[in-house]
């Protein structure tokens, strides 16, 4: 994995910084979960690399470097459904609709990402971790919308799925921590309303 090199110090410039500020904001209070997709339309794959690369840009203690990544397209999509629903079997699950399902979920967008957390034998370590994969999924996110693109944060249906970590190149003992759909939009999604902040002040 190559880790992207810490950008030149310079002097902040106020008026500079507010307009980078309000982009952000933008961008932040218009993403949106969409699944709505045009499942034909390909997306260029560097620009998936690129939106790749703002993971490990996240915060992350210990410099653990836990991310797992994983663009997943093509006939890949099929095999990661297969995998999916072994991994629900071997859970016990014989619901034959929901199998099926599942076998057919990841094909509604033309890339789907996994990101995933590598095996920490400590619980406190592998905390942090989580929380450093979960940061550095929401930088991607973030740089989709950015870019234009639809995403959707899906879960695995076994985050630690033999069949599935398999067919992502994961080791076994890793954790899933997001199957990404990512695409091109078809219509414009509706911002939900979010909660006003109770925000508390300690002097």
């Amino acid at each position: 994995m190559s880790i992207i090199p810490e950008p030149a110090a310079s002097v902040p410039n106020p008026e500079m910084s507010r307009l980078e500020l309000d982009a952000l904001e933008g961008i932040v209070r218009t993403r949106r979960t969409n699944l709505v997709m045009d499942r034909s339309r390909e997306v260029d794959q560097d620009l998936v690399v690129r939106l790749c690369e703002l993971i490990v840009c996240a915060p992350n203690h210990k410099r653990t470097w836990p991310w797992l990544i994983a663009i997943v397209s093509s006939d890949g999509r099929a095999r990661l459904g297969r995998a999916s629903a072994h991994d629900l079997e071997a859970l016990g699950m014989n619901d034959q609709a929901r199998l099926e399902k599942t076998r057919e979920k990841y094909l509604r967008s033309p890339i789907v990402v996994a990101v995933g957390q590598q095996p920490e034998v400590d619980p406190h370590r592998a905390g942090e971790d989580r929380d450093a994969v979960a940061a550095g999924i929401q930088n991607f996110l973030l740089g989709a919308t950015a870019a234009g693109l639809a995403s959707y944060w899906g879960s695995a249906a076994d985050p630690t799925g033999a069949h599935t970590l398999d067919v992502c190149g994961f080791e076994v003992g890793s954790r899933i921590s997001a199957l990404i759909y990512l695409g091109w939009p078809l219509d414009q999604a509706t911002v939900r309303e979010r909660p006003s902040l109770d925000i508390g002040l300690v002097d």
